[in-house]
């Protein structure tokens, strides 16, 4: 299982309308950060599939969005639950580090 992607057209059925938590990588092809923390976040992805859906969402592709959530800086994750951001996390980092910020949603 990997992080599906959305859009704008998607991004209301996937995420705000969504039973599960769901993390939201805002992310950009040309960002080296963002490639990085991709497949720590597919693993993650398959390993709590149960618990939270993880998708992504390119920034470049969906303007509208990212400025809605205020994304000024990349990688910048946001957790969705029935429908608000309750939590954020901004920055590549090692998957110990990402399991530990989302712990209340995976555990």
């Amino acid at each position: 299982m990997t992080a599906r992607d959305v859009t704008e057209a998607t991004f209301e059925q996937e995420v705000l309308k969504n039973d599960k938590a769901v993390l939201v990588d805002f992310w950009a092809e040309w960002c080296g950060p963002c490639r990085a923390v991709s497949p720590i976040l597919d693993q993650i992805a398959t390993e709590h599939a149960d618990k939270l859906d993880i998708v992504k969402l390119n920034v470049d592709d969906n303007p509208g969005l990212a400025m809605k959530y205020q994304i000024t800086a990349i990688p910048a994750m946001k957790v969705f639950k029935g429908g608000e951001v309750v939590r954020t996390v901004i920055g590549a980092k090692p998957k110990p580090v990402l399991e530990q910020d989302l712990a209340e949603f995976i555990a």
